[in-house]
């Protein structure tokens, strides 16, 4: 229904901003994440979803497509909610969140408050095709960063005369276990160790 507003942040803090468009001003709940980016603007665009129920409407607003995307998604899965969704973008980063179903990673989504083990099962499970769908079709929800240390990792294990697949998966247990690892000189290291 409001597929994004443009205008001046009237009010700004890390779970809602309100959003002054042409004198009409919008309360919009944000993550921690879209925060992060637009916390020294003085106005922006933000992309937004419209949820009814009963009692209320409420608008998210999302600084880019990817986070909006990924939100869509997780709300898709039964039992996670709109604030779960969020608290889970406002816990990680949209590309940890993503890196973390792709990989099965249950520990890190646990890692958000008000996911359990069940729930963080249930995300894997529901959305796990889903996003290797959304990979393939060309809508990209992980950051370059990642790929890019992947990719010059698997380059590296590469040319030092290792199997493509075997590095391959040697760089994905290690991102498995350590996602938050940004060093390409260790992940080598560590995936060279791992095999």
């Amino acid at each position: 229904m409001i597929a994004y507003l443009n205008g001046k942040l009237a009010y700004k803090s890390p779970a809602l901003v309100h959003m002054d468009v042409n004198g009409i001003g919008y309360e919009v709940q944000i993550s921690l994440n879209t925060y992060s980016r637009i916390q020294n603007m003085e106005s922006c665009k933000l992309l937004t979803f419209l949820q009814i129920k009963e009692d209320a409407h409420t608008l998210y607003g999302f600084f880019e497509e990817a986070e909006r995307s990924l939100f869509l998604l997780l709300i898709s899965v039964s039992g996670v909610g709109a604030s779960t969704a969020r608290m889970m973008l406002s816990s990680l980063q949209p590309e940890d969140v993503q890196r973390a179903i792709m990989m099965e990673n249950e520990k890190m989504l646990e890692s958000v408050k008000g996911i359990g083990a069940k729930t963080a099962k249930r995300i894997i499970l529901e959305l796990k095709d889903k996003m290797i769908k959304h990979k393939d079709t060309g809508l990209h929800l992980s950051s370059a960063v990642n790929n890019t240390i992947h990719e010059d990792a698997l380059n590296a294990l590469i040319t030092l005369g290792i199997a493509r697949n075997m590095a391959d998966s040697a760089i994905q247990k290690v991102m498995k276990s350590e996602p938050l690892l940004q060093n390409l000189e260790e992940l080598i290291k560590k995936a060279l160790k791992s095999l």
